[in-house]
């Protein structure tokens, strides 16, 4: 089994999978209205799968759940750690910093 891509995959794969077996949807029928492949879904699910806005869309439709349920409460710190995106102040900062390191 692969590793979970990233603390938001992994919550956003709960949520879906928590969804979908609290509507008693099987994952072959979320598949079908979400309009995507099954073992997609099933990436998505176990935290391995990468979603794009896209899919969140077609996932939040099948569910009929608005698209800020599966990703509410997520933030820059449960992405991967190869991803850092800095706010306005500590992008500054660390402009600032490697000029001085040069």
């Amino acid at each position: 089994m692969r590793a979970v891509r990233s603390r938001a995959s992994e919550i956003v794969g709960m949520r879906v999978r928590e969804l979908r077996d609290k509507g008693m949807i099987s994952r072959n029928k979320l598949a079908e209205r979400a309009d995507m492949d099954v073992s997609h879904l099933a990436r998505i699910e176990n935290g391995t799968g990468n979603p794009t806005l896209f899919v969140l869309i077609q996932l939040s439709t099948a569910l009929d759940i608005s698209l800020t349920t599966l990703v509410k409460g997520l933030s820059a710190a449960d992405l991967p750690q190869d991803i850092k995106p800095y706010s306005e102040a500590d992008f500054r900062r660390e402009l600032r910093r490697r000029d001085h390191d040069a």
